[in-house]
């Protein structure tokens, strides 16, 4: 009797786990599909683009909801243990990364109507969009290194992040630079400043997911920090003193990284 009983606890564990994972699919879908949408309203100045992706973030919410609900019965009906409980918790961590993604994708729409009618300086606009690209492939990694329970594909994310690192700097630099030489691009630059900030964020919450794979998969954390390439924090920006109190001062800037 109690091994019957053992069986059909595990065959509705198992039934539960396969509706949990659907959903995170599902979920991961639409955070995937708000990312886009976001840059793509930002790259076209398409507000009303932009206030759908706004007004999308809701069904995200609510997805993250019923993920949690059916997680925590689950755990009170089914009492996983070891392995088993590693899973439940790691599904709740990527849960919360996919609605943390649909945040920063809602932010860049609200942002839109604020940017429309400023210069855009196209370059920068492409380096946001390969920014993009980066996290796209990503997120759909570190999706796919969880639905095929892939250990060794969500430790290759981990080791990509600082590619998207490394390009949010270079345009961090970029954008500053045009703000200097052009004091009619500060309002727009700010702006795609916080915008590129967010696909960076989302970056990261890609390769969040894949340590919380890892950490199902293996039933451990990395053992070291992951490596960092943003390093946006070291500049500082320079007046160059041309003559004492000439109006081209203001304007004559550089920038460097701190020492």
């Amino acid at each position: 009797m109690a091994i019957a009983i053992t069986e059909h606890t595990t065959k509705a564990f198992d039934a539960d786990l396969l509706d949990l994972t659907r959903m995170i699919s599902e979920m991961g879908g639409y955070a995937e599909r708000q990312l886009i949408e976001s840059v793509d309203a930002l790259t076209r100045s398409d507000s009303a683009r932009g206030k759908r992706v706004v007004c999308g973030d809701a069904k995200l919410d609510a997805q993250q909801f019923d993920i949690e609900q059916k997680a925590i019965e689950t755990i009170a009906t089914r009492q996983p243990m070891a392995v088993d409980l590693r899973e439940i918790v790691g599904i709740l961590r990527i849960a919360n990364e996919l609605e943390r993604i649909g945040e920063l994708a809602k932010n860049i729409g609200q942002r839109i109507d604020a940017m429309n009618g400023e210069n855009m300086p196209r370059k920068a606009l492409r380096g946001v969009t390969h920014m993009t690209d980066l996290a796209i492939h990503l997120l759909r990694d570190a999706l796919d290194s969880f639905a095929e329970k892939d250990g060794q594909k969500a430790v290759e994310v981990r080791n990509r992040d600082e590619e998207i690192d490394s390009m949010y700097t270079s345009l961090f630099r970029e954008l500053l630079t045009y703000m200097m030489e052009d004091p009619g691009t500060v309002a727009f630059g700010i702006h795609l400043l916080f915008c590129a900030k967010n696909i960076e964020r989302m970056g990261d919450h890609a390769t969040n997911i894949a340590e919380a794979v890892y950490y199902m998969i293996e039933g451990h954390a990395f053992a070291k920090e992951r490596p960092k390439a943003d390093t946006t924090s070291d500049i500082v920006v320079r007046i160059q003193q041309s003559s004492p109190g000439s109006e081209s001062q203001r304007f004559a800037a550089g920038y460097a990284p701190a020492r």
